[in-house]
């Protein structure tokens, strides 16, 4: 934990919510040199229930002081090993992660120090607002349960971590409604695999481009028709939920289990890849030749 952020965080995880951290988020604690105002912050916010051990943030702290220490001077290697681990840990339904307050409460109160840390600007020397409370695919915490949470299949964390390789997976795949189908997610991070395996030059721009070409190609509603998601074991997912109650910590070496609600349904990822291996084949590509863009530190 940075000396200067250091402080006693609280036991339990809360809700906190836009206005609090507008109110109290100082350009001094963007720049990692003051302490955010612990006393306030809490009056602010809302406690989530003490019973449920799953909202301790004791594991959620000592994961994130293993991340940075692993990762001193790699910030951005840092998501494809956080990720898994962060949404093993914090389990919750999509519903409970969709409250931005838990995600702010989180980067106000428990780990501070982390945003500054992995998103720190080099130009202005300042973790952007976003990433303190911001929309899902920008906030330091959210953007790493949704990667993981997107592009699971069923407990396999191993595609989340391909998706973490190029940071354009989370800045512009993860922004479009059509990640929430899972044969979707499934069938770009195969394209994304080819990608890596290719050791294409150009990746990015080529995600950027097929992200786009997607979003313009129709809706979930759509793909859906096209290739049918299986139905989720919610039962199982719940099964997954209740053992956070008695699991150890996420095991640091190797990737945890995520809920086994069921895998992608492999013929249905096979029906849209030739189908997105056209878009992308078609789809206009940003020249960044001139102007190299460091999204990391957005």
């Amino acid at each position: 934990m940075s000396p200067v952020l250091a402080a006693v965080f609280p036991p339990v995880l809360g809700l906190l919510s836009d206005a609090a951290v507008t109110k109290y988020l100082s350009r001094g604690m963007q720049a990692g040199k003051e302490n955010p105002p612990q006393t306030a912050l809490r009056k602010a916010a809302t406690t989530l229930s003490e019973d449920e051990p799953r909202w301790r943030t004791e594991p959620v702290r000592a994961l994130i002081d293993e991340a940075m220490n692993r990762f001193e001077d790699q910030q951005p290697r840092v998501d494809a090993w956080l990720a898994p681990r962060l949404h093993a840990t914090l389990r919750m339904t999509r519903a409970e992660a969709a409250d931005g307050r838990l995600w702010n409460y989180l980067a106000m109160l428990v780990a501070p120090d982390y945003v500054v840390w992995r998103h720190k600007d080099k130009k202005s020397g300042m973790a952007p607002t976003t990433r303190f409370s911001g929309r899902h695919d920008l906030q330091a915490f959210s953007r790493l349960w949704w990667v993981a949470e997107f592009f699971r299949d069923g407990a396999d964390y191993r595609p989340v971590e391909t998706a973490c390789v190029y940071q354009d997976v989370m800045n512009s795949v993860m922004r479009l409604e059509v990640a929430d189908h899972r044969p979707t997610a499934a069938a770009i991070i195969r394209i994304v695999e080819r990608l890596i395996s290719q050791k294409v030059s150009n990746a990015s721009d080529q995600i950027n481009g097929l992200s786009k070409a997607i979003n313009a190609a129709g809706s979930t509603l759509i793909f859906d028709v096209l290739a049918p998601d299986q139905p989720v074991d919610h039962d199982a997912l719940r099964d997954w939920i209740a053992d956070s109650a008695h699991m150890p910590d996420v095991p640091r070496t190797r990737l945890p289990d995520g809920p086994d609600d069921g895998a992608v349904d492999k013929q249905a990822v096979d029906i849209l890849l030739p189908f997105f291996e056209k878009l992308l084949s078609e789809a206009p590509l940003r020249d960044r030749s001139k102007k190299k863009q460091d999204v990391e530190n957005e």
